[in-house]
Parts: structure tokens; C-alpha cells; sequence
């Protein structure tokens, strides 16, 4: 089905229904323009298309796949995929399903010219003079620079100051003219990163809050939130900070996720994940939805285990290592799930949904629903920020208002304690084989962060890995890896569960850190397409045969 058709059945439809249609795949990544068969005159067919610019799939597993949150369980599990095996060895993905990055490619530039189109429309009927007119050309802009955000972070090397002009970006879709597709040249992350900008600054004065499910949207605190991790990225950290108060508030406390709570609830994984992305919970400030298997390889399942965030990460690097609280314990532990090929350590977090397209067949389509943005995100990018700008008390009074929330204790951080205690750490990968890890990492940003073992640095560790814990499962640990040049190895574990051999290593400036531009929207001789990422030609660790099983089974599975 080509795009052009598929967007045409979404202007039909948007004026009788909101439902999303669901999406296929089509054979020219960028040929998502609108055509002029079905006329969009008013607020109530403008907010119905925008429904169109939300993202129906995710980036979610691709980035948490990369990321140093799972590690290899060996060559004789079975629990895997083609796909799977192609993500974790950082390799330019072939295979196709749902969760991905071509699947994910398309998605955003739908969306992108869906929101487009919407911005025409409120055009033609004279601007935005209304209201709601207003709201809904913030949504609009919100939503293509939330699509193009996506993508540059995904497709692209992390903006850095220092050569984000020299570095490539991606085609930044601001119309609904066919000469994308005769020259989709890609801007540099620079040039993307300005776009994202000015789209933001244009939004950000007229967004509201008038919507029926106002978190299924770009809500107020929902744009803030945006704002304060985009400028984060973009090394404007004043921006950062202004845009996270603005969405926290004075007092961010009534606003972070309810752990104490939730340790009340029955200790049931369907009802504490279905809790976790509860729309009327402050914290949760805009919800998407997504034909997703995250539930399934994040939750009690088999499903995908071969790459697993498993004990010896627990114990080591995140949610059951030692920290700077000491003895003091979650309000919601992690859970660990531990049989014959099977070794996994995980927070309750996003649900396993499924929906039916034969319900005798037990055929269909795995779904999550997740939080795109979150308070307790937000109010740990301010931390950073703080640190960044110098201002390390205000760092360690967000620091510890976020470790209270989620941990049971009265420990109040200070600068000085946190020096104290990562200095006290040794860096991950400092045994003879290189395998071994600890909650700390060398860090290599382009920006400065002081001198190793100084206050600055101490900080931006504990920052990192609060944000670790908070985003584990979620995709958002694999950017932090990226903006901040953090060396991580891929190993295998032996049968005890803990480090046998070391097989790759993703260095600071390693090209794959860019996902390659999708096959189909790739120029090669015979397609003038996206120009590829570079790739090295220097040979890889031995990282063993890249095993092979069919695409993502369509039926139910069981616990």
C-alpha cells in the first residue's frame, strides 16, 4: 500500500472517526504526502487527523537492544530472533516486523506529514485564530518535531556542539510537497536540531490543555517535558532548566510517580504494569500507544530471553547494586525470573496487551502503551542540567527527591557525599578481562565535565545512573550512551549467570552508534535515495554466528 493512499484514508476517515487505522509498511519511506481529494475546513477535522501524528510504533526495543541494559545468554539459547541477534551485535538490521527501525522510520514521517497537513489546513482557514485553531497548530508542530527529534536521535550520531554540523541528520519534512522524494538530501544534526528548535519555540507560547484524555496528547507539561530533554540534548542547559520547572512545578514531589503506593497494590504483574500506565497519574504527562512485544520481553516471559537484563546487571550496575542509599530497599523491588535458559531481573513497568484479529486462532498483534514522557524523567534531566551549569546543591536537592520517591529512605545527598561515594567506585570493565562492571562508566562527552573523581563528574554518575534505574526497560538509557560517549561491552554469560568472555566493544566515536538508514530508503546505485551511515571497514571481536528463527510469532504466549 503506498503512503499517499494510506494518509488518503486517514483524511476519510478522520472526519467520521479518531480510531487509528492500522498501519502498513510502504515501499518509498518518504512518499507519505497528502493529496487534495478530501478537504480539511475545520477544528473538529483538524483535531481528528491530528490523532494520525502520534507514532504507532516505537523505538523502545531497538534502543534498549543497543543499550548496555541486557547481555548475551549464550549460543544454545533459543529465546531469540534474527532481529534480535542483528540489534544486540550492533549490526545493520535486515529483518522486518514491527518493532523495527524501518517500521519506525516510516512511522515518524507519516506522522511528521500528518502534522504537515494539519498546519496547511489551519492555513487555508486563515491562520490560527482561534482558540483551538491555536492548539491545535502546537500539537501540529509539537508532533513534527517530536518525529524528527525521534529520528536525528535514532538514525544519527548524539548532537555535539563541537562537529554537529559536519555530522548527518536527517531530511527535515516541513511540507507536503512531492520534492522530497526527487531530493531527499539529509541535513547535518546541526541544521536538524536548529528546525527542531524553532518549531518548539513557535509551539510552545500556544499549547494547552483542553483535550478529553489530555494525556494521550501534547498537553502543556507534556511540551515542557519535550522541551527540557530536547534542550538538554541540544547543550543548552538554562533552556533545560526553565522548561523542567515549568512542567514540575515548585513542589516536583506531588507530581513523581506514587512508588509508595504502588508497594500497597497486590503484588500481581498484569495490575501493577496496567497501574504503571495509568492516564489520571501526574506523572505519566503523555501516554502512546504501540504495536509493541516490550511487555513480553520485559515481563514474566520467555519471549526474546536470550538478551536479558539478568542478576549479574541487577547486582552490578543498577536496581540491586550497591548504592549510594546503602541497606535501604525500593518501595517496589526488581523481580527475578531464573530456570534452564532463562535468567532475568526486571521492574514491573510497561503491559503485555494483545489484540485480537481472530480471536479463535489466538492471532494478532502485541501493543504496549508507554509514557513518552514522565515527571520523574523530567526532573532528573533537571538534575543534569544543574550539574552542567554548576549549581551542584540545586543537583542534589532534585537528586534526592527523586531517590526518596522510589527508595525508603531519609538520606539527604549532598554534593560532597556524592563525590565521596563514586569516588569510592571502581569503573566498569577494570578486571583483566574487561568484563566485569560496577555502576559507574567512563564517561567521554564533547562538553565539559571536569576531571575524573572531581564533584562534577561524581555528580553527572549518580545523575546517569538514578536516570538509568528510572528509564530501565523504556529505550532511553541508549541516548545517555550516546550523548555521553560511554565505552560498553557485549559479553557472554556462562551458565552460572555471570561474565564468561568478552565478544565486542562500542567504542566512543563507533559509527554504529548511528542506526543505518532503513534498506529500502537507503541511495545505492540503483535508488536515489537517504544517504547511508558511514560504516567502518575494520574487523569486529568475534562476536560467534548470528543465529536464525522466523519473524515474531502472532500468537498469544504463554508465562
Amino acid at each position: 500500500m503506498k503512503a499517499i493512499d494510506r494518509l488518503y484514508t486517514v483524511l476519510v476517515c478522520c472526519c467520521i472517526t479518531a480510531t487509528l487505522p492500522l498501519l502498513i509498511a510502504c515501499d518509498n519511506y518518504l512518499d507519505v504526502l497528502p493529496d487534495n481529494r478530501t478537504e480539511i475546513n475545520s477544528e473538529s477535522k483538524i483535531q481528528k487527523l491530528l490523532v494520525s501524528a502520534y507514532m504507532t510504533r516505537d523505538p523502545l526495543y531497538v534502543a534498549e537492544m543497543m543499550s548496555d541494559n541486557v547481555d548475551d545468554y549464550g549460543a544454545d539459547n533459543p529465546n531469540t530472533i534474527r532481529f534480535a541477534d542483528q540489534l544486540y551485535a550492533w549490526q545493520d538490521i535486515t529483518e522486518s516486523n514491527n518493532q523495527s527501525p524501518e517500521n519506525f522510520w516510516e512511522e515518524c514521517y507519516f506522522g511528521i506529514a500528518t502534522a504537515n497537513a494539519a498546519l496547511e489546513a489551519i492555513e487555508k482557514m486563515g491562520g490560527a485564530t482561534t482558540t483551538k485553531l491555536k492548539q491545535y497548530k502546537a500539537e501540529a508542530l509539537l508532533c513534527r518535531a517530536y518525529g524528527h527529534f525521534m529520528l536525528v536521535n535514532l538514525f544519527s550520531q548524539a548532537y555535539r556542539s563541537t562537529d554537529a554540523d559536519r555530522q548527518l541528520g536527517v531530511v527535515y519534512m516541513t511540507g507536503t510537497a512531492p520534492a522530497l522524494d526527487i531530493n531527499p538530501d539529509r541535513l547535518s544534526v546541526a541544521e536538524v536540531y536548529a528546525l527542531i528548535d524553532k518549531d518548539l519555540q513557535e509551539a510552545l507560547p500556544l499549547v494547552g490543555s483542553d483535550y478529553q484524555v489530555p494525556s494521550y496528547h501534547f498537553n502543556q507539561r507534556a511540551a515542557y517535558a519535550f522541551a527540557t530533554r530536547f534542550y538538554l540534548y541540544y547543550e543548552k542547559w538554562d533552556r533545560a532548566i526553565d522548561y523542567a520547572t515549568r512542567c514540575v512545578g515548585a513542589a516536583p514531589k506531588a507530581m513523581l510517580r506514587d512508588w509508595q503506593y504502588t508497594s500497597t497494590m497486590t503484588r500481581d504483574w498484569n495490575a501493577i504494569s496496567q497501574h504503571y500506565i495509568d492516564a489520571s497519574l501526574n506523572c505519566n504527562l503523555m501516554l502512546l500507544t504501540s504495536y509493541s512485544y516490550m511487555g513480553l520481553v520485559f515481563g514474566p516471559y520467555r519471549y526474546l530471553s536470550k538478551y536479558s537484563h539478568g542478576k549479574y546487571l541487577a547486582e552490578h550496575e543498577d536496581g540491586e547494586a550497591r548504592n549510594i542509599w546503602g541497606d535501604d530497599v525500593f518501595y517496589m523491588g526488581m523481580n527475578t525470573y531464573s530456570a534452564t535458559n532463562l535468567d532475568k531481573t526486571i521492574f514491573w513497568k510497561l503491559p503485555y496487551l494483545f489484540e485480537y484479529a481472530d480471536a479463535v486462532a489466538g492471532t494478532g498483534y502485541y501493543r504496549t502503551v508507554y509514557p513518552a514522557f514522565t515527571t520523574d524523567e523530567c526532573l532528573l534531566n533537571r538534575a543534569e542540567a544543574y550539574v552542567l551549569t554548576g549549581n551542584y546543591a540545586k543537583a542534589a536537592a532534585d537528586l534526592t527527591t527523586w531517590m526518596q520517591n522510589i527508595v525508603q529512605t531519609d538520606l539527604v545527598l549532598t554534593p560532597e557525599l556524592i563525590t565521596n561515594f563514586y569516588n569510592s567506585v571502581d569503573y566498569s570493565y577494570s578486571d583483566a578481562r574487561g568484563v566485569e562492571s560496577t555502576i559507574k562508566k567512563h564517561l567521554h562527552p564533547a562538553f565539559d565535565i571536569g576531571a575524573e573523581g572531581g564533584t562534577k563528574e561524581a555528580m553527572l554518575q549518580c545523575v546517569l545512573g538514578f536516570r538509568r534505574i528510572e528509564t530501565l526497560q523504556t529505550g532511553l538509557r541508549w541516548y545517555d550512551i550516546k550523548r555521553y560517549g560511554i565505552e560498553i561491552v557485549r559479553r557472554v554469560m556462562n551458565a552460572s549467570g555471570q561474565p564468561e568472555r568478552r565478544t565486542d566493544i562500542l567504542t566512543v566515536d563507533d559509527p554504529r552508534r548511528a542506526v543505518q538508514i532503513p534498506l529500502r530508503a537507503r541511495r545505492t546505485s540503483e535508488h536515489d535515495g537517504v544517504e547511508p551511515n558511514p560504516r567502518s571497514t575494520e574487523p569486529r571481536i568475534d562476536g560467534g554466528d548470528i543465529g536464525g528463527q522466523s519473524l515474531e510469532p502472532i500468537t498469544t504466549p504463554q508465562l
